[in-house]
C-alpha cells in the first residue's frame, strides 16, 4: 500500500538551494505541503527572507554563497541546530549566462562551472554525513534538459549540466550503499526568470514550446512535484536516475509538413 507523501515527508528536513524563487522556492512550498520543514538558501538576502516569509514557519532562510566550502558547513550547522536532522538535499542553485562558444570569458566560464557544478559537490559532500546518520535520505541534482542534449548559445552552462548529470551517477554509486538515493532533474523551458527573463505573458513564452509534445513551457510547480518524489519513499529504488521534466523537449521537435504534427502546413 501507497504511504501519502504527507505521511512520508513528515519530520524531514530538506535543505534546498536558490531557494528564493522560481523552481526552488516551488519545491520548498511543495515539500512544505508534503509535511517536510525545510531550510531554504540563496545568494539574495532580500528575496530569501521574503521567500521564507511567505511560505511561513515550516521554513528558514540561510543566505549562501553556494561556491563556497566555509559557507556550506554554515548551512549545515543553522539546519541542525534549527530542526536536528537532515533528510533532504536539493542542490538548485544555478545559472545561465548566454554567449558563443569562442566569445565566453574566462570568468564567465568559471561562474558557470562553480555555480552549477562546484556547488553540487561541495553540497554533496556537506550533506551526506548528516543525512547517512539520519537514516538516510535523498539527494536531488538539478540538471537541465541541455544535461541531455544541446544547443547554440550555451555551451558553458551545457557542459555544466552533462557534468552535473555524470556526477550524480558518481554519487549514487558511492551513496547508495549508505542509504542516500541520488537522482537528477532535467528541466526544460520553465517560466522563471532564468528562462523568460524579459516576464513575457504565459501565451507568449509558450510560443517557442508548440514544437514539442507538451505543446507549452512547464511552471515552476511541475519540477517541484518531481523533486518531491524523487525525496520520498516512493522513490526507494530510484538510484542515479534522470528524469526528464521537458514537456518532450529531449524527445524531438515536430516537423509540421509531415504527418502526425499537432501544427499542421
Amino acid at each position: 500500500m501507497n504511504i501519502p507523501l504527507q505521511q512520508q515527508l513528515a519530520g524531514q528536513t530538506a535543505i534546498i538551494t536558490g531557494g528564493a524563487g522560481g523552481i526552488g522556492r516551488a519545491t520548498a512550498a511543495r515539500l512544505i505541503s508534503e509535511g517536510a520543514q525545510v531550510v531554504i538558501t540563496d545568494i539574495n538576502n532580500d528575496a530569501g527572507h521574503a521567500a521564507a516569509k511567505m511560505l511561513g514557519d515550516q521554513a528558514l532562510f540561510v543566505q549562501h554563497d553556494v561556491t563556497q566550502a566555509s559557507q556550506w558547513q554554515n548551512v549545515i550547522d543553522h539546519t541542525i541546530s534549527a530542526y536536528g536532522n537532515l533528510n533532504i538535499l536539493v542542490n538548485n542553485a544555478g545559472v545561465c549566462i548566454f554567449n558563443g562558444l569562442l566569445d565566453y570569458s574566462l570568468e564567465e566560464i568559471q561562474t558557470t562551472l562553480n555555480i552549477n557544478l562546484l556547488s553540487v559537490m561541495l553540497g554533496t559532500q556537506a550533506a551526506a554525513p548528516h543525512i547517512f546518520k539520519a537514516g538516510g535520505g535523498a539527494i536531488i541534482n538539478m540538471s537541465s534538459s541541455e544535461g541531455l542534449s544541446s544547443v547554440n548559445g550555451l555551451s558553458a552552462y551545457i557542459a555544466s549540466k552533462w557534468a552535473v548529470r555524470g556526477y550524480t551517477k558518481a554519487s549514487a554509486m558511492e551513496l547508495g550503499p549508505l542509504g542516500i538515493r541520488v537522482n537528477s532533474v532535467h528541466p526544460g523551458g520553465v517560466n522563471t526568470p532564468m528562462a523568460n527573463p524579459t516576464a513575457l505573458e504565459k501565451t507568449e513564452f509558450d510560443e517557442p514550446y508548440k514544437k514539442y509534445p507538451a505543446q507549452h513551457g512547464a511552471e515552476p510547480e511541475n519540477i517541484a512535484s518531481v523533486v518531491a518524489f524523487l525525496a520520498s519513499a516512493d522513490a526507494v529504488h530510484c538510484m542515479g536516475a534522470e528524469i526528464a521534466v521537458d514537456g518532450g523537449m529531449t524527445t524531438g521537435k515536430y516537423i509540421d509538413f509531415l504527418p502526425g504534427s499537432p501544427n499542421p502546413v
